[in-house]
């Protein structure tokens, strides 16, 4: 069984915090979306290089630019819709490219993510607030330090 985080629902400010069950079970859905994510953000950004760098045959195209221009702003349209769900959920995006998340989650009274990046199994990583991806320290670390303190 694994051992939860110490963690609240919600906090004064409203704020979502997940316990690592929570978050364990939340990552089926989230990680569909983030992949969803990153494919749409790559596609998003070769829509931006064309637009940026045409063809010569698209230079003279209008309608071709406009065509991509299209493309370009519907592609973004849907990468906010995915971001927006992952935010109903309490969760946030870090690195488009990278699909790195975050789930809010507190630890001896203070805040922490638990962090998770696409390809990954399990949500194996956590952080402090202002650590970011470089101070991910491995999750044993922090059900030891719950289990010191529990």
């Amino acid at each position: 069984m694994t051992t939860p985080v110490k963690t609240q629902r919600v906090a004064d400010s409203g704020r979502r915090y997940f316990t690592l069950a929570e978050a364990e079970r939340a990552l089926p859905y989230v990680s569909r979306v983030v992949q969803d994510i990153v494919a749409t953000y790559r596609k998003a950004m070769a829509q931006q290089q064309r637009m940026e760098k045409p063809t010569q045959a698209e230079e003279e195209d209008f309608a071709a630019e406009e065509r991509i221009r299209r493309e370009y702003d519907a592609l973004v349209r849907t990468l906010n819709a995915y971001v927006d769900e992952l935010s109903a959920v309490g969760v946030e995006l870090k690195d488009y490219d990278q699909g790195l998340i975050d789930f809010p989650a507190q630890h001896d009274g203070r805040e922490v993510y638990l962090c998770w990046k696409a390809g990954e199994d399990k949500i194996a990583h956590w952080h402090e607030t202002d650590a970011g991806f470089g101070g991910r320290k491995d999750i044993a670390l922090l059900k030891k330090q719950t289990q010191a303190t529990g």
